[in-house]
């Protein structure tokens, strides 16, 4: 079977994907983000005496994956029914995970890809004072689970 595009009509006009007879399963994606930074901002951010900047990039993720169909306008509204969002130090910055669940008629894939570049955006908001030259890569979904597609790992 040939996959297509789905948010397309038989005409080629944009639509909202009609989940309205699909089952309503339990739903999981996992989505990374890495944030790079040089040595001497990492090092000023692990050092930051006015607390662990990491907490509201985290904080930002979650409310973010829940205004998901706000940003993204042919998102469906979901009840989620899990958030959680990770940001840690490592050699090159920050990396930035995500891990959403639902159980609803369609997937919540952009839901952790929202959640991590959001996070990583605040990270950098966090540290640009210090370096403006941070990068956000690798903004990938990593996992998915549920719904008729299946599962998807990345390789």
């Amino acid at each position: 079977m040939r996959k297509k595009l789905t948010h397309y009509d038989s005409a080629g006009r944009i639509r909202m994907v009609d989940v309205s007879d699909k089952p309503a399963t339990l739903r999981q994606a996992s989505a990374s983000a890495l944030v790079k930074m040089n040595p001497h901002t990492l090092r000023a951010v692990k050092r930051n005496p006015k607390g662990n900047p990491l907490e509201i990039a985290r904080i930002a993720g979650i409310s973010a994956a829940k205004r998901t169909a706000e940003l993204i306008p042919l998102c469906h509204p979901l009840w989620l029914s899990h958030i959680d969002v990770l940001a840690v130090f490592n050699k090159n910055g920050v990396l930035v995970s995500s891990l959403v669940s639902s159980t609803g008629p369609t997937g919540v894939e952009m839901e952790a890809l929202i959640a991590v570049a959001v996070a990583a955006l605040t990270v950098y908001d966090m540290c640009k004072a210090i370096d403006k030259g941070i990068e956000i890569t690798d903004i990938r979904l990593l996992e998915k689970s549920g719904g008729k597609s299946g599962t998807y790992r990345a390789k």
